[in-house]
């Protein structure tokens, strides 16, 4: 299940799902935004408002992977804002079990690649036989 970061009962809702045979979630989905052109005075998007992604939601997104790695058994997919691999580890340190690459590669049609070979390279640096061991670490 993927879910919207456009609650403020993210935790009770991936509960809600858990329960109900959910095997894993995505967190999260775009963040609700808009913009108004200032000559027209009208919204600049045909449904006056749409979805925002890339980096501007990364923190948003990383909230809500720690919230629901503490409230939840099933494997996380963290998504929102990643564009390097210091992304990546901070969503698989917050809990997340993946992770997606979205806006990133419209920008760098590589960037997943590069996000891999980033983590990889971390974990070299840094003696880690596993990236589980990075799973949930803020928690520690």
């Amino acid at each position: 299940m993927k879910l919207t970061p456009n609650t403020a009962e993210i935790v009770r809702i991936a509960q809600a799902v858990t329960t109900a045979g959910a095997d894993a979630l995505c967190l999260i989905n775009t963040v609700r935004g808009m913009a108004i052109n200032i000559k027209t005075r009208q919204p600049v998007l045909g449904n006056s408002y749409g979805g925002l992604s890339g980096p501007a939601i990364k923190p948003v997104a990383l909230y809500m992977v720690y919230q629901v790695f503490k409230a939840v058994n099933i494997p996380i997919i963290g998504c929102g804002g990643i564009t390097n691999a210091d992304d990546a580890i901070e969503f698989f340190m917050a809990g997340a079990t993946a992770i997606e690459v979205g806006t990133a590669s419209f920008m760098n049609p590589r960037a997943p690649m590069d996000i891999l070979e980033g983590i990889e390279k971390y974990l070299l640096e840094n003696k880690i036989d596993d990236l589980r061991e990075l799973i949930g670490a803020a928690h520690r």
